[in-house]
């Protein structure tokens, strides 16, 4: 009967816990992206925390504070320059588009007739309006893309107050899990439901997933599309940062990269008849943007994820299509997670067969 009791109350207690936290979740939720990034940011910066710790010995909050005067000083408000300049283009690109004097379907049709006629007749015969197709798809996507970017621009605009509200409950929120996360970070393995090597190896994943892919992805990112915006004001296109963006989004995704926007705009250049521009971009893309990655990646990531390239470049489009932005590093991590988790149940049957 002891026992009967004891499963009751056990059943009882997982359950509120159940009901608790998703109360919890639905009232938190307009500030998941801030709280996001807040723990990302914390965990990010926890070994710069640790640091002066050890410098300031007993005074956590010193710490903590300069710790977060580097984070605004040295990521945040860059971020907001560059975001702002990012923002503008883009809003002047979309203006330009909806009068018609950005015509991307006129500037594939420029590459089209610059290819040699063989080529295009081969390209008219290979099915029926296949070209007009393709190129009303390629169209839509970049006039999508630039609207899109246009459009949270403005609905930022719209929502000012919303936006400084997530972003300052962010950044106390961070303060915070800086100062404490060494503590809060245990608590949370111990409390998890699972053996206690299971939930050590779970964390020891998830804190290599996401310092991997903001350390790695997102700062060798960053590089490329700002290299990618140098080379592009260099050879005169214009919304050269806005591009750079489009570039580091793409150098996310293996296997494309950045080179799915400096191929196409070499392309054009060529179309046109720009050579020394075209080539300028070539060589950018080839020897300075391309090897970025092989140098930066090493050096910043010191140990490998275990995610196959393809997972990657899957979960990374897919969390960005369910979460947006954070579906950079929430992608990944579902994906290593997935992986982990399988790799230790298969491990523990094989152990129970033996």
């Amino acid at each position: 009967m002891a026992v009967d009791n004891q499963r009751v109350d056990n059943g009882g207690l997982i359950l509120f816990l159940v009901i608790i936290t998703v109360a919890l979740g639905s009232i938190v939720s307009s500030f998941a992206g801030a709280l996001l990034w807040a723990g990302l940011a914390a965990l990010l910066f926890q070994p710069l925390y640790q640091r002066l710790l050890r410098r300031w010995p007993g005074r956590s909050n010193t710490a903590a504070l300069v710790t977060m005067l580097i984070i605004t000083f040295a990521v945040v408000i860059p971020a907001l320059i560059v975001a702002s300049l990012v923002v503008d283009q883009a809003a002047g690109v979309y203006t330009q588009m909806r009068s018609g004097q950005i015509n991307f379907a006129a500037y594939f049709q420029q590459v089209h007739d610059a290819l040699p006629m063989r080529l295009q007749q081969l390209l008219d015969r290979s099915g029926l309006d296949s070209f007009e197709a393709a190129q009303s798809r390629i169209t839509a996507a970049l006039e999508g893309s630039v609207s899109v970017l246009a459009s949270q621009a403005l609905s930022i605009g719209r929502n000012a107050a919303a936006f400084l509200l997530a972003f300052g409950v962010g950044l106390y929120v961070t303060f915070f899990l800086v100062r404490d996360g060494e503590r809060i970070g245990p608590a949370i393995v111990r409390a998890l439901p699972l053996d206690r090597g299971v939930a050590d190896r779970l964390a020891d994943k998830f804190v290599a997933v996401v310092r991997a892919t903001i350390k790695g992805s997102g700062v060798v990112a960053l590089v490329q599309g700002a290299l990618g915006a140098i080379t592009f004001w260099i050879v005169g296109l214009p919304a050269g940062l806005l591009w750079g963006l489009l570039m580091a989004i793409a150098a996310l995704l293996p296997a494309v990269g950045p080179a799915l926007i400096w191929v196409p705009v070499a392309i054009y250049l060529l179309a046109i008849g720009a050579i020394w521009q075209a080539a300028v971009v070539i060589a950018s893309g080839v020897f300075v943007i391309g090897l970025a990655d092989n140098i930066l990646r090493p050096i910043l990531v010191g140990r490998d994820t275990g995610i196959p390239d393809w997972l990657v470049l899957v979960t990374t489009l897919g969390g960005i299509e369910l979460v947006g932005l954070s579906g950079i590093v929430v992608g990944p991590l579902v994906a290593a997670l997935f992986i982990t988790g399988w790799q230790i149940l298969t491990e523990q049957r094989l152990d129970t067969a033996v």
